[in-house]
């Protein structure tokens, strides 16, 4: 059925709900409830909707389909016909909310479109719980999933978002993270404070606290787990800081013998900077009127 001013006018409905990110215990009653009465169980891992099935206690009585990334497009379509015909849906993902970096946002669109009632059972979130527990300001933020893949459009998002004042939340796979890392530290700079949240409310939870440079470091060592990364905001004039710090860590080496060169070098290197970016800024602050 259509729908008309936003009004809802089908019968069916569709439930985004949220999956534990760690612990089965996290979850609500109501998503025991949700997954024994559907009529449709949408899962992105249906192996893994069995575990948790099996870890809650719960019989799902209606239909398992699987819901991923590569055929979110035509189920999507398929499900909306079954909302249309009155059945409820339950999307649910392998960690978090269907829709946030996940499969859930076609289907959704679709639903509503079609004027399906949509709601969801609000459950953990990543996003939240690493910014709770970074230390960082958590007023305003900014969720930007998944950094590019490839580097040069990783540097140009990241890059973009270099004055941006918000703080900023990334999700990352573990073997991208040094990357990632140094990427954030060339363009945002090495002393930027983050926060790296590894396994969040799993056993082995890790948060690891500092600067983008030093973190990036801490990476290169290898990790692994799920990676939340939440990065603290521009503040105006803390670029030019940055540099000033770096320009003075280069006279400091200077002046206690080292060669210019080695010095610029080591400094860029410490920094996740070009080296020649570096030098010339130092040429330039250095250099006689």
């Amino acid at each position: 059925m259509p729908c008309h001013n936003g009004q809802v006018t089908g019968n069916g409905r569709l439930v985004l709900a949220g999956a534990p990110i760690g612990q089965a215990g996290d979850v609500s009653p109501r998503l025991r409830e949700a997954l024994a009465g559907a009529d449709v169980v949408a899962a992105e891992d249906t192996r893994r909707l069995r575990r948790l099935a099996a870890d809650l206690d719960v019989e799902i009585t209606g239909r398992v389909v699987s819901y991923y990334d590569q055929n979110e497009a035509a189920r999507a379509q398929e499900l909306v016909e079954a909302l249309k015909e009155g059945r409820t849906v339950v999307v649910i993902t392998d960690a978090g909310m269907p829709g946030v970096s996940d499969p859930g946002y076609r289907l959704t669109s679709l639903a509503v479109e079609a004027g399906v009632q949509v709601t969801a059972l609000p459950g953990p979130s990543a996003v939240t719980t690493a910014l709770a527990v970074s230390g960082l300001a958590s007023d305003r933020f900014c969720f930007e999933g998944f950094p590019p893949r490839k580097t040069g459009e990783r540097d140009r998002r990241l890059g973009a978002l270099a004055e941006e004042e918000r703080t900023m939340v990334f999700f990352e796979a573990p073997h991208r993270l040094a990357g990632s890392l140094e990427a954030m530290a060339r363009a945002f700079g090495p002393d930027r404070r983050a926060a790296v949240c590894r396994e969040l409310t799993k056993t082995y939870e890790e948060i690891r606290r500092g600067g983008l440079g030093e973190l990036a470091e801490w990476a290169a060592k290898g990790v692994k787990g799920e990676i939340t990364v939440v990065v603290a905001g521009y503040v105006p004039g803390e670029a030019e800081q940055d540099v000033d710090a770096l320009i003075a860590e280069v006279g400091r080496r200077v002046a206690e013998g080292e060669q210019r060169s080695q010095a610029v070098a080591a400094v860029a290197k410490g920094a996740g900077m070009p080296r020649r970016e570096l030098y010339d800024l130092v040429h330039r602050r250095t250099a006689t009127p």
